[in-house]
């Protein structure tokens, strides 16, 4: 008889709407594979805390619209060691997992690395509402992250719309403008300030906020990237050099929660299963990549050595729309 597997799943770093979607995928498709599949809790942490537990179809019941994580998250300082990672890599073996589904960003992806190194089969599916995972055109939570902040940009515009205000939004992204590039777009925003483009050009954005007043527009939407910073002491500026009432209203965390949307339940659902279906074919050490409209698999070493280059083509269609 053949060996019955015996998988784990983890969630690590910053959580995700759609993690929870992934996690239902992994272990309902494991479980009809055969498989037996153990649950993580805390990420890599529950590693070291042996906080692992079997998980069966009922345990991921009612889960797939959740945001979060059932499995929780954090993020373990000792993965930053080669000590901890020669611990953690132990601790797989002490479980006898024969590989290890990890749900996480860039974090969590080098952490699977340092694992596959030592020894451990990895199957790493990207999950960040930054999108800042280079190997993949998408990531889990996305979609979900720019339509919460789409919403309450919407509120925040009819606000600015009737006192004729100026409204410095800041959203998530320390190091990618990914989020806030689409905010800006669908936010029909004046401009947006990014981390990929350095520090903002204070002179121009007012210039633009006074070419768009000259044409009837008595409202003005910034967007901010925390990466930039400075949110507050731009709409200071703004005020003290134009007269415009100003506001900085920061989004925060409220990105992170929230319902999943369909199209980050589709994609989690699929990467998790796809995650399976690799372990079931002896391909590990991979990461879980969606490019060209289809899900894949591609070698994580080669998923780590590449590099996005930043395309200035939507924020050239901010600008150009704002008129």
């Amino acid at each position: 008889m053949e060996k019955q597997l015996r998988i784990g799943v983890l969630t690590s770093g910053g959580d995700a709407p759609g993690m929870n979607a992934a996690i239902r995928a992994v272990v309902r498709s494991g479980i009809s594979s055969g498989m037996q599949v153990f649950g993580i809790r805390y990420g890599y942490e529950g590693l070291f805390d042996v906080n692992i537990y079997e998980m069966d179809a009922r345990r991921v019941s009612d889960i797939i619209h959740r945001g979060g994580t059932m499995l929780r998250t954090a993020r373990c300082q000792q993965m930053m060691t080669e000590e901890g990672q020669i611990r953690a890599a132990d601790f797989v073996k002490m479980f006898k997992l024969d590989a290890l589904v990890t749900i996480g960003g860039n974090g969590t992806f080098h952490g699977a690395y340092a694992l596959s190194k030592l020894g451990v089969n990895v199957i790493a599916i990207p999950a960040s509402i930054d999108m800042d995972i280079d190997c993949t055109e998408y990531t889990i939570g996305f979609d979900t992250a720019i339509n919460t902040a789409m919403e309450a940009i919407n509120r925040i515009r009819d606000t600015s719309f009737s006192h004729e205000r100026c409204s410095v939004v800041e959203v998530m992204g320390r190091d990618s403008g990914n989020i806030a590039l689409w905010c800006a777009l669908v936010g029909g925003a004046e401009d947006v300030l990014i981390p990929e483009e350095g520090s903002a050009d204070v002179e121009a954005i007012i210039e633009r906020i006074i070419n768009c007043r000259s044409r009837g527009k008595r409202h003005s939407l910034i967007v901010v990237a925390e990466g930039v910073g400075g949110s507050a002491e731009l709409a200071r500026i703004i005020e003290e050099k134009l007269g415009i009432e100003s506001r900085t209203i920061i989004l925060g965390h409220l990105q992170r929660g929230g319902a999943p949307t369909a199209i980050d339940r589709m994609h989690a659902s699929a990467m998790g299963c796809m995650a399976v279906e690799a372990i079931k074919n002896s391909e590990f050490n991979r990461a879980v990549i969606y490019k060209e409209g289809r899900h894949g698999l591609m070698e994580l070493e080669a998923a780590l050595s590449l590099e996005k280059k930043f395309e200035s083509e939507m924020h050239d269609m901010i600008r150009m729309l704002s008129i």
